[in-house]
């Protein structure tokens, strides 16, 4: 695989395209987390999904590591795929790790990653990597964007 400044570009574009699917995603699983947390989380919007998808895409550093990671999963396929599981596995937890940002939205992203995965099947006829694939992107961008309660109010724990 060769990424050029026109890949990373490419990538990103394909994932705005993804917003059909990654938008109501995003949303299933924030109204699961919500009641299981006992909180209204917001919805997400096509718009600011696709305005993440292009703050995550401005930072060039961070921009060709989610390209490289989401055009692996795109061509990723293993025949049988039960034993090569572990990498789209592998692939689709950082992804969503790196999106998200850091901790502690990092390691919730991965968590929340998990979580999607149990509920994103693709079809048979698509390479295997494709519902990690978008189990990520709904994971990462879902921590990334706000809606969350604790996340819009200062920490009682800064200190000053």
């Amino acid at each position: 695989m060769r990424l050029t400044p026109a890949r990373v570009a490419d990538e990103r574009d394909w994932i705005r395209t993804r917003a059909d699917t990654i938008v109501p995603l995003i949303n299933d699983i924030r109204d699961d987390l919500g009641t299981h947390f006992d909180t209204d989380v917001d919805h997400v919007t096509t718009a600011q999904y696709q305005q993440a998808v292009d703050t995550v895409f401005a930072d060039g550093d961070l921009a060709v590591n989610v390209a490289a990671m989401v055009a692996l999963l795109r061509e990723l396929d293993v025949q049988d795929d039960y034993p090569g599981f572990v990498v789209d596995e592998l692939l689709g937890r950082e992804l969503a790790a790196t999106i998200a940002g850091t901790q502690p939205l990092r390691t919730l992203g991965e968590a929340t990653f998990h979580y999607a995965d149990i509920h994103v099947h693709g079809d048979p006829d698509q390479n295997a990597g494709l519902d990690d694939l978008d189990a990520a992107l709904a994971a990462g961008f879902q921590e990334r964007l706000p809606g969350w309660d604790w996340t819009d109010r200062e920490s009682p724990f800064r200190v000053e």
